[in-house]
């Protein structure tokens, strides 16, 4: 058995005693399974009313170095008073646990909301909140997390996906083609940009809004070292040709508390492509799951690739747009 099919394993029996062993509390038989492919998610309740998440992180995704890199870019972030959820302490005196070779971390629960964006004001706040994650994540640099960049990232996961397999023959050409035309295309405007610590998966649908408790920002599970422009695009609700306006306002917001260099604008169709394919390595990643399987039947099949092929097309044509504009 290895480790990916003991972690489709993990049952009531060794989630509750591990927590209640590594926190030092007594736990509630009931467990809330929270919709998590690439993790496994949890919610607990102990028995004086506490609240808890618990993520036992996938096997062979990240070693223990870059979990910790996470944990300690929360902290750091919690430590200047930015609303996110750091994991507890440990018995240990450490962040991450591990049980039958998992790793795993607890969580507080905190609810909330989605975040509706109703003014210009809102946007602003958005922008000022990442500006504020952005302060603390150039401190120091993550040696064991991806660098979001097409030569470190998206040309390795184009070829994993060709030589697994994956893509029919009958598309393989194709793919390739819009892949390598898009990768010659973009990989030199990331040469010189600056990157840094980052959120990597910054999309409102991580933001929540705790009313008079103010927004809070979740799941760092793909912080990353990147370019400042990767956590601000995904709060767009378009094509940067189609939200100048919104994204003036994220500036405005993000540039009273840090830098920001205009020129990195041009990397966000290219992003967005490079976010395309990472998509289809994260599914990759659990095609064989029975959940993920089940609520994305078609995924991998003929007609599959052929509207992945065609929306990768039509990236490449905002990409050249863009660029020529």
């Amino acid at each position: 058995m290895d480790d990916n099919t003991s972690f489709h394993l993990l049952t009531p029996d060794i989630i509750l005693p591990c927590v209640e062993e590594h926190c030092g509390v007594s736990l509630e038989s009931v467990i809330t399974p929270y919709n998590s492919y690439i993790n496994r998610v949890y919610g607990l309740q102990d028995e004086e009313g506490g609240r808890y998440i618990v993520k036992f992180y996938r096997p062979q995704r990240w070693n223990a170095e870059g979990i910790m890199e996470e944990h300690r870019f929360l902290l750091q972030c919690a430590e200047a008073d930015i609303p996110v959820i750091p994991p507890l302490i440990l018995q240990g005196g450490t962040t991450l646990g591990e049980v039958r070779g998992i790793r795993f971390a607890v969580f507080p629960l905190r609810a909330g909301r989605t975040f509706d964006i109703t003014s210009d004001q809102d946007w602003v706040r958005l922008g000022s909140i990442v500006g504020r994650i952005h302060q603390v994540g150039k401190t120091e640099s993550a040696q064991h997390r991806t660098v979001c960049s097409p030569s470190a990232t998206t040309e390795n996961y184009c070829g994993e996906l060709v030589a697994q397999g994956l893509v029919p023959p009958d598309c393989v050409d194709d793919f390739q083609s819009v892949c390598e035309q898009t990768l010659s295309l973009i990989t030199p405007l990331f040469e010189g940009m600056g990157t840094m610590r980052i959120h990597g998966d910054c999309h409102r649908g991580n933001i929540l809004d705790r009313m008079e408790q103010g927004l809070i920002v979740l799941d760092f599970d793909d912080m990353m070292m990147g370019p400042a422009v990767q956590d601000l695009w995904l709060l767009l609700p378009g094509h940067l040709s189609d939200c100048r306006p919104e994204m003036d306002l994220l500036l405005e917001g993000y540039t009273r508390f840090i830098e920001f260099d205009p020129e990195s604008l041009q990397l966000i169709e290219p992003l967005r492509f490079m976010r395309i394919i990472y998509f289809l390595t994260w599914s990759a990643m659990q095609a064989k799951d029975y959940n993920f399987a089940q609520n994305f039947s078609e995924w991998g099949s003929k007609a599959f690739w052929i509207k992945e092929i065609e929306d990768l097309s039509y990236q490449l044509k905002q990409i050249r747009e863009h660029l020529s504009g």
